[in-house]
């Protein structure tokens, strides 16, 4: 990236961070930071409502952006971007997700009289596939082919609607986080409750990575695209 220190990383939004800087994602992570839904925060505002080091967040990321190149995604046409999304992350949700019901679904039964059983976990993530599922076919079957045809600004209505369903499942992720102890397998867990917590841990990391490249990369562009003035539109002159 060319910027000249570390402090300048701290006024850049997290989902720019996310798309420039390869690795920058795995750091959030670890902060808890939400880079997908909330990634129009920059960094010194996000770290200061966790009450996090801001200064020591962007040290980290300057320590990595100095080493590596921009990430794939960035430079990708958005055909190939497109098909990346459905084959990285609307393939994977869809084969995934059943089988975390199905595991939620035998720990709850098993462990009901524990303290630490996560009531109500199956009946969330069943929501949850179902509202992923009705999201994902509207990008199939109406947005993604809009913008590979080239459809013009007419995509912009629903983007929006597609950013207020990913705040939706944000929300979600959140209220998951909240039935499984932040996705810490309780002490002395049998193999399934290992398998089902290690696998909520991947859908949330492949929730917030899907919903990161279409709102702050996918999305951006085609924004960018028809926020631009046209080169043979006429101007009303009131801008002049």
């Amino acid at each position: 990236m060319s910027l000249e220190t570390a402090h300048d990383l701290l006024n850049r939004s997290l989902g720019q961070l996310a798309r420039k800087i390869p690795g920058a994602t795995a750091i959030f992570h670890h902060q808890g930071l939400d880079f997908c839904c909330g990634g129009n925060k920059s960094l010194r505002r996000a770290a200061e409502e966790k009450n996090l080091d801001s200064d020591a967040i962007a040290n980290a990321l300057w320590s990595i952006a100095s080493k590596g190149d921009v990430a794939a995604t960035e430079n990708m046409p958005l055909p190939e971007l497109i098909d990346f999304i459905l084959e990285n992350f609307h393939q994977v949700h869809r084969a995934e997700l059943p089988e975390l019901v199905r595991l939620a679904t035998k720990v709850e039964r098993v462990h009901i009289d524990k303290p630490d059983c996560p009531h109500g976990l199956s009946d969330h993530l069943l929501h949850m596939a179902q509202e992923l599922e009705t999201h994902m076919q509207k990008e199939e079957q109406i947005l993604f082919p809009m913008i590979k045809q080239q459809a013009g600004s007419i995509v912009l209505g629903p983007i929006s609607v597609m950013r207020h369903e990913h705040d939706d499942h944000g929300a979600a992720l959140r209220e998951l986080e909240r039935l499984t102890n932040n996705m810490q397998s309780p002490v002395g867990a049998c193999n399934t409750g290992r398998a089902l917590y290690l696998g909520l841990q991947k859908l949330r990391n492949d929730l917030m990575e899907h919903i990161h490249l279409e709102n702050n990369l996918l999305f951006v562009k085609q924004e960018e695209q028809f926020s631009k003035p046209q080169p043979n539109s006429t101007c009303c002159g009131t801008c002049s």
